[in-house]
């Protein structure tokens, strides 16, 4: 039996992107597997069906920024793994953070209890221009 979190992004403005389903076998999950998850499962649907944007948490290699993802110069297959560790890196580096019922997880082991009331977003930071 699965369990499944609902997961949202959400930016300064308090502006909730639209909520994506993951699916868990275990009843709690580190906040490292919350991210494997997320970075995995973004990767997989983009590999399914390669354009030129890529919409994630973290911008893949040798792509631009755009409003509404990651412009690639052409459409390729993306590395999750790689992908994944970006993500770990800009975790550690306040590039996002995560919050599970509105409490911000510290730590790559923190754990998550994987539930239908828990709510899980993330929130990615920009760094201030000339500050």
């Amino acid at each position: 039996m699965s369990n499944s979190l609902n997961i949202c992004d959400v930016n300064t403005l308090d502006e909730k992107e639209p909520t994506f389903v993951l699916d868990f076998l275990t009843e709690t999950i580190t906040v490292r597997e919350l991210i494997r998850s997320r970075v995995y499962q973004e990767v997989k649907d983009y590999n399914t069906e390669p354009s030129a944007y890529f919409s994630g948490l973290v911008q893949p290699s040798g792509t631009e920024k755009m409003l509404n993802g990651y412009k690639l110069r052409a459409p390729r297959r993306i590395s999750w793994e790689a992908q994944f560790e970006q993500a770990i890196a800009s975790f550690q580096s306040n590039g996002f953070i995560v919050l599970v019922n509105d409490e911000q997880a510290i730590a790559l082991d923190d754990e998550i209890v994987v539930a239908p009331e828990t709510t899980v977003a993330f929130l990615k930071l920009v760094p201030l221009v000339g500050g």
